[in-house]
């Protein structure tokens, strides 16, 4: 069996257990009352359950497991290559039980970030880190002991990011999904089987999760989805694009995911520019700015989506993989163009339901 069926099976079972057991999931909530609410800066109008994380976890965790142990039984590859797999998995469950945690007792945003940080110094010690910086032009520098605030920084960083991308039916599952991708392709161009089988079983869990997640959506994945989805990318990143051949080797983790980590500072650094606390709610995050901008809801996530596909396309051109760098140009391109097809066949609707709102 060649490893490219691991990769098939590990995303398909993943797909398949989210899609069995997430209407269990929501109905589990909705008798105990665990849903969102709408509110002033939220976009859903009715109340919807917020655990979707559950189904995202116990789905990823179960086929990375499986698709490890067919790994190790059908191929050449040992047991002890999938250590870092075993960590990435224990500091995954670890931020996904801070997530839920809070979707059902509602923790301060400090004792979360203080949480999340000291999982992240555990898989430090135990060996998850980066060590090393790689610039163009620079030698490698080894970063020592700040390796420990950076690894931490890092790892919680990615997690909020994705946390806080979160605000659209689909937005953060889609957004994860193409960046899980790129880092696949870009361990498989390496060499790096072991994270590429974690990296698959992701990808069939938000795949799965979107059939439910894509607006209108009838469950979101909450901060217990969010934060694991954003850990497990971030452990991708040190494991997958840091080991590549290339000047950019440290820049391609940010690029690829440098849709929502820039959303993230940005909105921090407009915060303190307004002397707010950097965790106060507001609209400043890109998905609402674009809604403010009288998109559609399905239109502004499509937008991200395009946006994140050319950040990774952008990657892979660093990193000298022209042919997927041109794949991914050419899908968002292709999706600008669809997009633009079928708002042209709408418009003249949309424009009278706008007309008619505003009275005239």
């Amino acid at each position: 069996m060649t490893i490219y069926w691991i990769y098939i099976a590990a995303c398909l079972l993943s797909a398949g257990v989210v899609l069995a057991i997430t209407p269990g999931v929501k109905a589990l909530a909705l008798r105990y009352g665990k849903f969102d609410l709408p509110g002033d800066r939220k976009v859903h109008q009715r109340p919807t359950v917020r655990l979707g994380g559950v189904a995202i976890f116990s789905a990823t965790m179960l086929s990375a497991l499986c698709a490890s142990w067919g790994a190790v039984t059908f191929t050449s590859i040992p047991a002890s290559a999938f250590h870092p797999t075993l960590l990435i998995l224990l500091g995954g469950s670890g931020f996904f039980l801070i997530g839920f945690a809070d979707d059902l007792f509602q923790i301060s945003a400090l004792n979360r970030l203080i949480m999340q940080f000291a999982v992240a110094a555990l898989l430090w010690s135990l060996g998850l880190r980066i060590d090393v910086w790689v610039l163009p032009g620079l030698s490698p520098m080894a970063f020592g002991w700040l390796s420990l605030p950076i690894t931490a920084l890092w790892l919680s960083g990615v997690a909020n990011a994705i946390n806080w991308i979160d605000g659209l039916d689909g937005l953060a599952a889609g957004v994860a999904g193409i960046a899980t991708v790129s880092l696949v392709i870009f361990c498989m161009a390496i060499a790096q089987p072991v994270p590429a089988i974690l990296g698959a079983a992701l990808i069939g869990s938000l795949l799965g999760f979107l059939y439910y997640n894509y607006n209108p959506a009838t469950i979101f994945m909450g901060d217990g989805g969010s934060y694991f989805v954003g850990f497990i990318l971030a452990s991708l990143c040190i494991v997958g694009p840091q080991h590549i051949d290339s000047p950019f080797a440290t820049l391609l983790p940010l690029v690829i995911l440098g849709v929502p980590l820039v959303d993230m500072v940005g909105v921090i650094l407009l915060r303190l520019y307004r002397k707010k606390s950097p965790f106060s709610a507001d609209r400043l995050h890109l998905h609402h700015r674009l809604l403010d901008r009288d998109l559609s809801h399905r239109a502004a996530v499509g937008v991200v989506y395009v946006l994140t596909l050319m950040t990774s396309g952008l990657a892979f051109a660093l990193a000298g993989m022209i042919e997927s760098a041109i794949f991914f140009a050419g899908l968002s391109s292709a999706l600008v163009a669809l997009s633009w097809w079928v708002r042209q066949q709408i418009l003249p609707d949309e424009s009278s339901n706008i007309a008619m709102s505003k009275g005239i």
